[in-house]
């Protein structure tokens, strides 16, 4: 990931509404969420919701595919993996111990 796809997936995720539809599709991996699901989850309107959703997905962060009359969604969680590395890639200059509670952190979540 370079700096240009990493500030895109970053300004995605810098908006309350799209960073609580990317945190919960990954809460539904790897069957992801309906359109319409997100939306009563979220409590938004579904052409408000539609707008949010096309630009995570323009960012990379989702994918969405076709399921009879259902939209699905999904997170790329690739993308978050690719995100995550370069943000913490020289992380500490490379001193493993002072990195080491936030590795702990990452996965203990897992």
């Amino acid at each position: 990931m370079d700096i240009a796809q990493s500030v895109q997936a970053l300004s995605a995720l810098a908006q309350s509404t799209r960073l609580q539809a990317f945190r919960l599709l990954t809460q539904h991996e790897p069957s992801g969420m309906a359109a319409g699901d997100i939306a009563r989850t979220l409590d938004i309107p579904q052409n408000t919701l539609s707008a949010h959703l096309a630009i995570l997905s323009q960012a990379g962060l989702i994918g969405a595919t076709r399921c009879s009359r259902s939209i699905v969604y999904r997170a790329h969680l690739d993308r978050l993996r690719e995100l995550t590395l370069f943000l913490l890639k020289d992380c500490c200059n490379g001193r493993a111990e002072i990195c080491a509670p936030l590795m702990a952190d990452l996965a203990s979540c897992c």
